[in-house]
Protein backbone atom coordinates (compact mmCIF):
# COMPACT_ATOMS: atom_id res chain seq x y z
CA UNK A 1 0.00 0.00 0.00
CA UNK A 2 1.36 3.45 -0.93
CA UNK A 3 1.60 6.43 1.37
CA UNK A 4 -1.26 8.15 -0.44
CA UNK A 5 -3.51 5.07 -0.01
CA UNK A 6 -2.72 5.09 3.70
CA UNK A 7 -3.67 8.75 3.96
CA UNK A 8 -6.97 8.17 2.24
CA UNK A 9 -7.73 5.19 4.51
CA UNK A 10 -6.91 7.20 7.64
CA UNK A 11 -9.22 9.99 6.46
CA UNK A 12 -12.06 7.57 5.90
CA UNK A 13 -11.54 6.11 9.38
CA UNK A 14 -11.77 9.57 11.03
CA UNK A 15 -14.90 10.45 9.12
CA UNK A 16 -16.40 7.10 10.01
CA UNK A 17 -15.73 7.74 13.70
CA UNK A 18 -17.53 11.07 13.71
CA UNK A 19 -20.36 9.66 11.62
CA UNK A 20 -20.89 6.59 13.83
CA UNK A 21 -20.95 8.50 17.09
CA UNK A 22 -24.41 10.09 16.69
CA UNK A 23 -25.75 6.94 15.06
CA UNK A 24 -24.60 4.82 17.93
CA UNK A 25 -25.94 7.32 20.43
CA UNK A 26 -29.19 7.44 18.58
CA UNK A 27 -29.32 3.69 18.51
CA UNK A 28 -28.51 3.55 22.17
CA UNK A 29 -31.13 6.04 23.26
CA UNK A 30 -33.72 6.41 20.56
CA UNK A 31 -33.93 3.29 18.40
CA UNK A 32 -36.05 1.34 20.88
CA UNK A 33 -38.39 4.24 21.27
CA UNK A 34 -39.58 5.89 24.44
CA UNK A 35 -40.67 2.59 25.92
CA UNK A 36 -37.15 1.12 26.05
CA UNK A 37 -35.14 4.36 26.79
CA UNK A 38 -35.80 3.98 30.48
CA UNK A 39 -34.13 0.56 30.52
CA UNK A 40 -30.65 2.08 30.04
CA UNK A 41 -29.04 3.66 32.97
CA UNK A 42 -26.39 6.35 32.87
CA UNK A 43 -23.57 3.86 33.60
CA UNK A 44 -24.46 1.66 30.72
CA UNK A 45 -24.59 4.67 28.40
CA UNK A 46 -21.19 5.82 29.55
CA UNK A 47 -19.89 2.28 29.13
CA UNK A 48 -21.17 2.13 25.57
CA UNK A 49 -19.62 5.50 24.82
CA UNK A 50 -16.30 4.48 26.35
CA UNK A 51 -16.36 1.21 24.46
CA UNK A 52 -17.05 3.04 21.22
CA UNK A 53 -14.29 5.51 21.94
CA UNK A 54 -11.90 2.65 22.70
CA UNK A 55 -12.71 0.98 19.43
CA UNK A 56 -12.30 4.27 17.56
CA UNK A 57 -9.02 4.92 19.36
CA UNK A 58 -7.85 1.41 18.53
CA UNK A 59 -8.74 2.02 14.92
CA UNK A 60 -6.87 5.34 15.00
CA UNK A 61 -3.87 3.68 16.63
CA UNK A 62 -3.89 0.93 14.03
CA UNK A 63 -4.10 3.52 11.24
CA UNK A 64 -1.29 5.51 12.79
CA UNK A 65 0.82 2.41 13.22
CA UNK A 66 0.18 1.41 9.63
CA UNK A 67 1.03 4.90 8.48
CA UNK A 68 4.21 4.89 10.56
CA UNK A 69 5.06 1.52 9.04
CA UNK A 70 4.44 2.89 5.57
CA UNK A 71 6.47 6.02 6.30
CA UNK A 72 9.30 3.87 7.66
CA UNK A 73 9.13 1.71 4.54
CA UNK A 74 9.15 4.75 2.32
CA UNK A 75 12.03 6.22 4.31
CA UNK A 76 13.95 2.96 4.00
CA UNK A 77 13.21 2.83 0.28
CA UNK A 78 14.31 6.42 -0.13
CA UNK A 79 17.49 5.73 1.82
CA UNK A 80 18.18 2.67 -0.32
CA UNK A 81 17.53 4.76 -3.40
CA UNK A 82 19.90 7.45 -2.11
CA UNK A 83 22.62 4.87 -1.48
CA UNK A 84 22.04 3.43 -4.91
CA UNK A 85 22.35 6.89 -6.46
CA UNK A 86 25.53 7.52 -4.49
CA UNK A 87 26.95 4.20 -5.66
CA UNK A 88 25.91 4.96 -9.22
CA UNK A 89 27.53 8.40 -9.09
CA UNK A 90 30.66 6.85 -7.63
CA UNK A 91 30.71 4.30 -10.43
CA UNK A 92 30.16 7.01 -13.05
CA UNK A 93 33.00 9.10 -11.60
CA UNK A 94 35.24 6.04 -11.59
CA UNK A 95 34.36 5.36 -15.21
CA UNK A 96 35.05 8.98 -16.09
CA UNK A 97 38.41 8.74 -14.37
CA UNK A 98 39.19 5.53 -16.24
CA UNK A 99 38.15 7.09 -19.55
CA UNK A 100 40.36 10.09 -18.83
CA UNK A 101 43.23 7.76 -18.00
CA UNK A 102 42.69 5.74 -21.18
CA UNK A 103 42.45 8.94 -23.19
CA UNK A 104 45.75 10.06 -21.71
CA UNK A 105 47.29 6.68 -22.52
CA UNK A 106 46.00 6.91 -26.10
CA UNK A 107 47.39 10.41 -26.54
CA UNK A 108 50.74 9.32 -25.15
CA UNK A 109 50.76 6.33 -27.49
CA UNK A 110 50.02 8.62 -30.42
CA UNK A 111 52.91 10.87 -29.39
CA UNK A 112 55.17 7.85 -29.01
CA UNK A 113 54.18 6.53 -32.45
CA UNK A 114 54.77 9.96 -34.02
CA UNK A 115 58.18 10.18 -32.35
CA UNK A 116 59.04 6.65 -33.48
CA UNK A 117 58.01 7.45 -37.06
CA UNK A 118 60.12 10.61 -36.94
CA UNK A 119 63.13 8.65 -35.74
CA UNK A 120 62.57 6.04 -38.42
CA UNK A 121 62.48 8.72 -41.11
CA UNK A 122 65.62 10.29 -39.72
CA UNK A 123 67.28 6.88 -39.60
CA UNK A 124 66.29 6.17 -43.20
CA UNK A 125 67.63 9.56 -44.27
CA UNK A 126 70.92 8.95 -42.48
CA UNK A 127 71.17 5.48 -44.01
CA UNK A 128 70.42 6.80 -47.49
CA UNK A 129 73.02 9.52 -47.03
CA UNK A 130 75.60 6.94 -46.00
CA UNK A 131 74.67 4.74 -48.95
CA UNK A 132 75.03 7.70 -51.30
CA UNK A 133 78.57 8.12 -50.01
CA UNK A 134 79.56 4.53 -50.70
CA UNK A 135 77.29 3.24 -53.46
CA UNK A 136 78.14 3.74 -57.14
CA UNK A 137 76.34 6.67 -58.70
CA UNK A 138 75.13 7.02 -62.29
CA UNK A 139 76.73 9.87 -64.23
CA UNK A 140 76.69 11.08 -67.81
CA UNK A 141 79.79 12.78 -69.23
CA UNK A 142 80.44 13.63 -72.89
CA UNK A 143 77.49 11.50 -73.97
CA UNK A 144 78.68 8.48 -72.01
CA UNK A 145 76.64 6.95 -69.16
CA UNK A 146 78.37 4.90 -66.46
CA UNK A 147 78.60 4.26 -62.72
CA UNK A 148 81.28 5.76 -60.49
CA UNK A 149 82.17 5.67 -56.82
CA UNK A 150 81.26 8.84 -54.92
CA UNK A 151 84.92 9.56 -54.13
CA UNK A 152 85.86 9.01 -57.78
CA UNK A 153 83.23 11.48 -58.91
CA UNK A 154 84.35 14.04 -56.36
CA UNK A 155 88.00 13.74 -57.45
CA UNK A 156 87.15 14.20 -61.12
CA UNK A 157 84.90 17.19 -60.55
CA UNK A 158 87.49 18.86 -58.33
CA UNK A 159 90.21 18.36 -60.96
CA UNK A 160 88.07 19.88 -63.72
CA UNK A 161 87.08 22.74 -61.39
CA UNK A 162 90.78 23.58 -60.90
CA UNK A 163 91.23 23.75 -64.69
CA UNK A 164 88.41 26.28 -64.95
CA UNK A 165 90.26 28.58 -62.55
CA UNK A 166 93.12 28.84 -65.06
CA UNK A 167 95.68 27.24 -62.74
CA UNK A 168 97.08 24.93 -65.44
CA UNK A 169 99.99 23.60 -63.40
CA UNK A 170 97.78 22.48 -60.52
CA UNK A 171 95.07 21.23 -62.87
CA UNK A 172 97.56 19.14 -64.88
CA UNK A 173 98.92 17.59 -61.70
CA UNK A 174 95.43 16.89 -60.33
CA UNK A 175 94.16 15.32 -63.57
CA UNK A 176 97.31 13.21 -63.96
CA UNK A 177 96.89 11.98 -60.39
CA UNK A 178 93.24 11.11 -61.11
CA UNK A 179 94.22 9.04 -64.17
CA UNK A 180 96.83 7.16 -62.18
CA UNK A 181 94.37 6.49 -59.36
CA UNK A 182 91.43 5.45 -61.59
CA UNK A 183 92.97 3.92 -64.76
CA UNK A 184 89.73 2.10 -65.64
CA UNK A 185 87.33 4.93 -64.75
CA UNK A 186 84.49 5.89 -67.03
CA UNK A 187 85.91 9.40 -66.72
CA UNK A 188 89.26 8.32 -68.23
CA UNK A 189 88.80 9.60 -71.80
CA UNK A 190 87.32 12.90 -70.64
CA UNK A 191 90.08 13.24 -68.03
CA UNK A 192 92.70 12.73 -70.78
CA UNK A 193 91.10 15.43 -72.91
CA UNK A 194 91.14 17.97 -70.05
CA UNK A 195 94.67 16.94 -69.05
CA UNK A 196 95.79 17.63 -72.62
CA UNK A 197 94.19 21.08 -72.41
CA UNK A 198 95.90 21.76 -69.08
CA UNK A 199 99.26 20.76 -70.55
CA UNK A 200 98.60 22.97 -73.57
CA UNK A 201 97.76 25.81 -71.20
CA UNK A 202 101.09 25.42 -69.42
CA UNK A 203 102.80 25.16 -72.84
CA UNK A 204 103.95 21.60 -72.38
CA UNK A 205 103.04 20.88 -76.00
CA UNK A 206 104.96 17.64 -76.39
CA UNK A 207 103.28 16.04 -73.40
CA UNK A 208 99.92 17.46 -74.47
CA UNK A 209 100.28 15.82 -77.89
CA UNK A 210 101.01 12.47 -76.22
CA UNK A 211 97.90 12.72 -74.04
CA UNK A 212 95.64 13.76 -76.95
CA UNK A 213 96.98 10.92 -79.12
CA UNK A 214 96.30 8.44 -76.31
CA UNK A 215 92.69 9.65 -76.22
CA UNK A 216 92.20 9.30 -79.99
CA UNK A 217 93.84 5.87 -80.06
CA UNK A 218 91.84 4.53 -77.08
CA UNK A 219 88.47 6.06 -77.95
CA UNK A 220 88.23 7.18 -81.60
CA UNK A 221 84.44 7.41 -81.26
CA UNK A 222 84.63 9.69 -78.25
CA UNK A 223 82.72 12.97 -78.77
CA UNK A 224 85.94 14.91 -78.10
CA UNK A 225 88.24 12.84 -80.33
CA UNK A 226 87.94 15.34 -83.20
CA UNK A 227 88.74 18.20 -80.82
CA UNK A 228 91.77 16.23 -79.62
CA UNK A 229 93.14 16.05 -83.20
CA UNK A 230 92.59 19.78 -83.65
CA UNK A 231 94.38 20.37 -80.34
CA UNK A 232 97.32 18.22 -81.54
CA UNK A 233 97.56 20.35 -84.68
CA UNK A 234 97.54 23.51 -82.56
CA UNK A 235 100.34 22.12 -80.39
CA UNK A 236 102.37 21.32 -83.51
CA UNK A 237 101.83 24.82 -84.82
CA UNK A 238 103.06 26.23 -81.47
CA UNK A 239 106.11 23.96 -81.87
CA UNK A 240 106.66 25.40 -85.42
CA UNK A 241 106.09 21.95 -86.96
CA UNK A 242 103.74 23.09 -89.72
CA UNK A 243 104.09 19.94 -91.82
CA UNK A 244 103.05 17.76 -88.91
CA UNK A 245 100.17 20.14 -88.22
CA UNK A 246 98.95 19.88 -91.79
CA UNK A 247 99.08 16.06 -91.62
CA UNK A 248 97.14 16.11 -88.40
CA UNK A 249 94.51 18.43 -89.88
CA UNK A 250 94.22 16.17 -92.92
CA UNK A 251 93.58 13.24 -90.57
CA UNK A 252 90.96 15.32 -88.80
CA UNK A 253 89.12 16.16 -92.04
CA UNK A 254 89.30 12.58 -93.18
CA UNK A 255 88.22 10.94 -89.91
CA UNK A 256 85.63 13.48 -88.70
CA UNK A 257 84.53 15.47 -91.77
CA UNK A 258 81.20 16.62 -90.32
CA UNK A 259 82.47 17.68 -86.92
CA UNK A 260 82.74 21.28 -85.73
CA UNK A 261 86.45 20.62 -85.15
CA UNK A 262 86.80 19.70 -88.86
CA UNK A 263 85.23 23.02 -89.88
CA UNK A 264 87.72 24.85 -87.67
CA UNK A 265 90.49 22.63 -89.04
CA UNK A 266 89.73 23.64 -92.63
CA UNK A 267 90.09 27.30 -91.75
CA UNK A 268 93.31 26.59 -89.88
CA UNK A 269 94.64 24.50 -92.74
CA UNK A 270 94.02 27.34 -95.18
CA UNK A 271 96.03 29.70 -93.01
CA UNK A 272 99.05 27.42 -92.70
CA UNK A 273 102.01 27.93 -95.06
CA UNK A 274 104.79 25.58 -95.80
Amino acid sequence: MSWFDAQRRAGRTGRLRHALLPVLLAGAFGAAGPARAALFEDDEARKAILDLRARIQASDDAAKARMAELVAGQTQALEQLRRSLVELNTLIEAQRGELARLRGVQEQMQRDVAELQKRQREGVNVLEERLRKIEPQPVSVDGKDFLVEPEERRAYEEAVAVLRTGDFDKSAATLAAFIRRYPTSGYLDSARFWLGNALYGKRDYKEAIAVFRALVAAAPDHPRAAEALLAIANCQVEMKDVKAARRTLDDLLKSYPKSEAAAAGRERLGSLKG
